[in-house]
């Protein structure tokens, strides 16, 4: 999701939930204590130079349990870093520590933003080594090819 997308959905909001991939949902009480921009640069373990670009959003479960952001509070708070800061408009990258700091990507399901596991990949595959997957296939699933010579009653085997 990016911020504008963030931004278009939020007026539409009565509250502002945030929910695990596992359908736990953020404590009621978070604050969201960063908007900023992410920047990384690297290198791939193929020897490309890389560089990626975020709005990061920080979620904190605080101990003050009568807070409650809403809709307009947020669709503020990102507006003012747009200018502060000049973030554009870059998918989100959300932090939140449950059993340690974890990054996710964020989706919405019509009703809650949902923070999406990320995994790690290889981004140069074709230059590192990593064998190739064969593609599974199911033998009985096969149907006869006509012109094989391995048919049925062909002689063949």
């Amino acid at each position: 999701m990016t911020l504008e997308q963030i931004k278009n959905i939020l007026p539409s909001l009565e509250n502002v939930e945030f929910q695990l991939e596992n359908g736990t949902f953020i404590p009621e009480h978070f604050h969201v204590t960063e908007i900023g921009m992410a920047t990384k640069s690297f290198i791939d373990c193929g020897g490309t130079i890389r560089k990626e670009e975020r709005v990061n959003f920080q979620l904190w479960d605080a101990d003050d349990f009568e807070h409650r952001l809403k809709p307009g509070k947020l669709l503020h708070i990102i507006n003012l870093s747009e200018e502060k800061l000049g973030i554009g408009n870059f998918e989100i990258e959300v932090e939140y520590q449950d059993a340690t700091i974890g990054k996710y990507d964020l989706d919405f399901n019509g009703k809650n933003f949902i923070l999406k596991n990320k995994v790690t990949a290889c981004l140069a595959q074709e230059v590192c080594g990593i064998p190739q997957e064969k593609q599974k296939i199911n033998l009985s699933e096969l149907k006869n090819n006509q012109d094989s010579c391995c048919t049925p009653n062909s002689g063949c085997c």
